[in-house]
């Protein structure tokens, strides 16, 4: 453990010993955003060590420097693991030694300690404050705490929720949870500002309430928040599980519609589509109502600046343009480069975008040419079913904390709130093309079987998100942040959804080149190719 006589010098050796075992270690980890580009160095910013009762930890700040692009910081919370354990310990550990003394400290992931992890709540709760050498770990609590956790006379049992997340999560015997960011970056996270606006301010009741957070800030006072800490919404899982257990249900109907009948007439099967998702469409149109009914909240204050909704203009529209074609260039680059490792099913598609790069500048081009009327306003920006909860009669919507491969300061610029339409209208295609790809748990399809079950893949989508868009505008109504045209409307909404699904392309190829098929698909069909 560390105790006084021996802290000095134990972060001298994380200081030396650490930078050279953090690029494989990080490389390991899933929540790690750098996977797809080089490591150049890493650093040790800073050091803070959490004690509460026999519990000693340290909650380590790293500095990772790659060879292109800006430096990243990660926490790392850390505890000693006795000799003995650490062959039971399934983690990739650290190791610091001292040569001299022949002295050893071995160290694992805190939140894999029960211990830690139930000294993160009362550090929130009772704001308390533990200093590093270069700044200072802070608790805070909302106005809602109390309510939230009233009732509680015994500390609350935590447990680490498993999964690939780009962050850590911690549940308070379903009473809290508690997001603990590994990346942070100088400024308020979205997560904690639009959850506070949202539940604090505009009252919209299908978000977890706020009940408290952790910021990190140094000497000269920049701060970064660490985690967030809401209440805890009892779910059956999110709304792609919920879609994925209602289109096994699908898929079966249409194989058995389809058996010996492979050349299945268009009408045929948009019928039974009807008539299979009937019940899904309620939910479906539910989701499309929330959903406009956030933007409402979100566009509700118009005395906050970091919320009153703003016009589109001259300057972002040109800014816009720039960084979309600069991200089509990027990516259509990264295809040609990966054409060939990628699944035959897929090779001759993606020869067919990568021709077509001009063709999606032309049209990013002409999107943005002329004045667009509506407003921006602050959105989720990473809208899809992974992020709205389905309770089993209602959506709750989470993680509003942006795309996290964007810069913060990215994710909180004031956007159409017609990008998340497009977000969502992506999740919908990606779900129904998840089954026939083997994304989704399942075996792939060959090219033959997958031909004759794209039109049953592609009428299910159609049908799901007219339903979405027509709840969402009959909610939003003559809302001024939509063009009053619906061509404008409709033109402004086929740019964000073609921005997506190349957003999603270069994703794919650099994490998941299994499921570049999903992307392809998508922009094949936005392009008529």
């Amino acid at each position: 453990m560390l105790n006084p006589a021996i802290r000095r010098e134990t972060y001298s050796e994380l200081r030396t010993q650490l930078p050279a075992q953090l690029p494989a270690f990080l490389l390991e980890q899933r929540w790690f955003g750098g996977k797809a580009r080089r490591i150049v160095s890493t650093e040790i910013d800073d050091i803070i060590e959490v004690r509460s009762g026999k519990l000693e930890s340290l909650v380590v700040l790293v500095g990772v420097k790659f060879a292109e692009g800006a430096v990243e910081q990660y926490v790392l919370p850390l505890v000693p693991v006795p000799a003995p354990e650490v062959q039971h310990v399934g983690l990739t550990l650290l190791k610091i030694s001292d040569a001299e003394s022949g002295r050893s400290l071995i160290l694992g992931n805190a939140l894999e300690s029960k211990a830690f992890l139930e000294t993160l709540l009362p550090l929130t709760s009772s704001e308390s404050v533990f200093s590093g050498e270069r700044g200072e770990l802070r608790g805070h609590r909302s106005a809602a705490f109390a309510q939230l956790y009233a009732g509680s006379g015994e500390p609350l049992k935590a447990k680490l929720l498993k999964g690939e997340q780009s962050n850590s999560s911690v549940v308070y015997d379903e009473r809290l949870i508690l997001k603990f960011f590994r990346r942070i970056e100088e400024g308020i996270n979205p997560d904690l500002e639009m959850t506070a606006f949202l539940t604090e301010r505009a009252r919209y009741r299908h978000v977890p309430a706020l009940a408290g957070f952790l910021e990190y800030r140094t000497r000269n006072g920049e701060s970064s928040t660490q985690a967030i800490l809401q209440a805890f919404v009892a779910n059956e899982g999110d709304a792609w599980k919920y879609t994925q257990r209602s289109l096994e249900r699908f898929y079966e109907v249409a194989k058995s519609a389809s058996r010996g009948n492979t050349g299945a007439a268009n009408e045929q099967v948009h019928q039974v589509t009807r008539e299979t998702i009937g019940a899904y469409l309620k939910s479906v149109a539910l989701l499309g109502r929330r959903t406009a009914e956030l933007h409402l909240a979100l566009a509700s204050n118009s005395d906050d600046p970091d919320f009153a909704p703003e016009p589109f203009t001259v300057e972002f529209q040109k800014s816009f343009a720039a960084t979309l074609l600069r991200m089509t260039s990027d990516v259509l680059r990264l295809l040609r480069d990966k054409i060939s490792r990628l699944p035959a099913l897929w090779q001759a598609k993606a020869e067919a975008v990568a021709h077509h790069e001009g063709e999606i500048s032309n049209r990013f081009r002409a999107s943005l040419s002329e004045p667009i009327k509506g407003a921006r306003l602050r959105i989720h920006g990473d809208f899809h079913l992974g992020q709205v909860l389905y309770t089993g009669s209602d959506f709750v919507i989470i993680d509003f904390e942006g795309e996290p491969a964007r810069p913060l300061s990215e994710r909180r610029i004031k956007r159409s709130p017609l990008q998340d339409v497009a977000g969502m209208l992506r999740s919908f295609h990606y779900a129904a093309f998840a089954p026939l790809l083997g994304t989704s748990g399942n075996e792939p399809m060959d090219a033959k079987r997958f031909e004759h079950m794209r039109v049953w893949a592609e009428s299910w989508t159609a049908q799901v998100a007219d339903t979405f868009l027509a709840e969402y505008f009959q909610t939003s109504g003559a809302a001024p942040f939509l063009p009053d045209n619906p061509a404008e409307t409709s033109r402004l909404l086929e740019l964000y959804v073609l921005e997506k699904a190349i957003y999603e392309l270069g994703y794919e190829l650099n994490n998941r080149p299994d499921w570049v098929g999903l992307p392809l698909e998508g922009i094949s069909k936005l392009l008529a190719i």
